[in-house]
């Protein structure tokens, strides 16, 4: 397919990121991209001004709704990220028995040297950043892309056989995948999430697990023996199988024990670290931690090197991010606690009386678990979005009943600082997608970090 692209015609659903970056790619490779952006209310002379000089007099582009002219006509369909395939158009394209690429596999049909890939529902942005400072400390370069906010696309022929690739993979990225072999991988769990999406937990974990899909025991998948989806795929796993845990004693893997991450072969067991030697706090963290450890030590990392960073590395943004103390109130930032599950680890995080921002974006997940976890840790609970009402009767459904609507998310910051009292926390960590109210979580984040900056000492 690769050498067969030249001169055909390609097409790339939708004038994101992804996009730009696979019509870059195809442009330098001699292929023929057409862009649809099947958003109309985006005009051509605003996706043009994303695309690269390069490509910006030579990409057809088409708005609204594709020609079965246009379409008989192309070769391979590479679908953005956000594209479900069961959209009318995707039917289309697959009544025509036209291959469909993600962009992911797209890049690495082009790219060259080794890829250590991670998924999961939570931890994915700390593990891929973390992991990537450990490549480049002891590879001297890495390149880390995906769902980071990166195109894999864009790099993928700068790359060369001595290069060192750490992909950051959502789901969304892992449905139309063929060739793409991970020489590491790692699933950190699955929860539910984006079910509005996969529909079922079944077909959401099989997207999940594509990642390990062409690997051999030759490879290295890194799972979490917690959790239930990834322990089972460990008895089917086609890779050499790593586990770490937070709460089992391991024979084999990394587990932590009280406040110690030890890494243990065949029942003997070696002190790696302590959790206070690291700047990273929470539960979650230190899973992360365990995984980059895992991944790093199949890639050949001398421990050394990898400790090394993970000491000095800092919490990536808007994960459990600390952002200032002001009047005696702590403000955190979680705007990446975008699902339930990804919000009882911020909730963990805390050590004082906290206030809560919750809601936004419904992707039809339940919220009971995350209620549960609130314990004497939320004092209250400010909710903001489309999901106000549906996890305000949840919570009086669990006995808690101190909450607020707040119409705007201006109105949910007011009303946190004029609440808080010195020694309380204010944590933004919704449950929620931000898509209701902002393009992405980052804007959701930026807003929340500029409006504590701004507040008075």
């Amino acid at each position: 397919m690769v050498a067969e692209l030249k001169g055909k015609k390609v097409l790339v659903i939708g004038s994101g990121l992804s996009g730009v970056g696979s019509v870059s790619l195809l442009n330098k490779v001699g292929a023929v991209p057409i862009m649809l952006e099947e958003n109309t209310k985006v005009s051509e002379d605003d996706i043009r001004g994303k695309l690269h000089d390069a490509d910006r007099e030579n990409t057809q582009i088409i708005i609204g709704t594709i020609s079965d002219e246009v379409l008989d006509e192309i070769s391979l369909v590479v679908p953005s990220p956000a594209v479900p395939l069961d959209t009318p158009t995707i039917m289309r394209i697959k009544d025509r028995n036209i291959p469909i690429w993600s962009e992911i596999e797209l890049a690495f049909n082009f790219a060259k040297g080794k890829f250590v890939a991670i998924t999961g529902t939570n931890g994915k942005t700390t593990t891929t950043t973390l992991v990537g400072e450990i490549m480049k400390a002891h590879f001297g370069k890495a390149y880390v892309v995906g769902n980071i906010g990166v195109s894999y696309a864009e790099s993928a022929l700068e790359m060369t056989d001595s290069s060192v690739t750490v992909g950051e993979i959502s789901s969304f990225q892992l449905e139309a995948v063929d060739n793409f072999h991970a020489n590491v991988s790692a699933i950190l769990n699955v929860t539910p999430d984006h079910l509005n999406r996969h529909h079922t937990m079944e077909c959401y974990a099989s997207m999940k697990e594509n990642i390990a899909h062409n690997q051999t025991k030759e490879d290295t998948c890194v799972l979490n023996y917690d959790n239930e989806y990834t322990r089972d795929f460990g008895k089917r796993c086609p890779a050499k199988v790593v586990f770490f845990s937070s709460k089992e004693k391991l024979q084999d893997g990394f587990y932590l024990d009280g406040e110690d991450i030890y890494m243990a072969t065949a029942g003997n067991a070696m002190k790696v670290m302590n959790v206070h030697d690291m700047n990273l706090v929470g539960m979650c963290n230190i899973e992360n931690v365990m995984a980059a450890l895992a991944m790093s030590l199949a890639m050949d990392v001398p421990l050394a090197t990898i400790l090394s960073v993970i000491r000095n590395f800092k919490a990536v943004e808007h994960r459990i991010e600390f952002v200032a103390t002001k009047r005696g109130v702590d403000y955190y930032n979680d705007s990446k606690g975008t699902n339930p599950d990804a919000a009882i680890q911020g909730i963990r995080a805390m050590s004082k009386p906290t206030i809560l921002i919750g809601g936004g974006y419904d992707k039809g997940n339940e919220y009971d678990e995350w209620i549960e976890n609130f314990g004497d840790t939320v004092k209250l609970l400010v909710l903001i979005g489309q999901t106000k009402e549906k996890i305000a009767e949840c919570a009086k459904k669990h006995g808690f009943n101190n909450f607020v609507f707040k119409d705007t998310y201006e109105d949910a910051l007011r009303f946190c600082t004029e609440n808080a009292e010195p020694g309380d926390a204010v944590l933004l960590s919704p449950a929620c997608a931000s898509w209701d109210m902002f393009p992405n979580y980052e804007t959701r984040g930026k807003k929340f970090k500029e409006y504590v900056n701004k507040l008075p000492d």
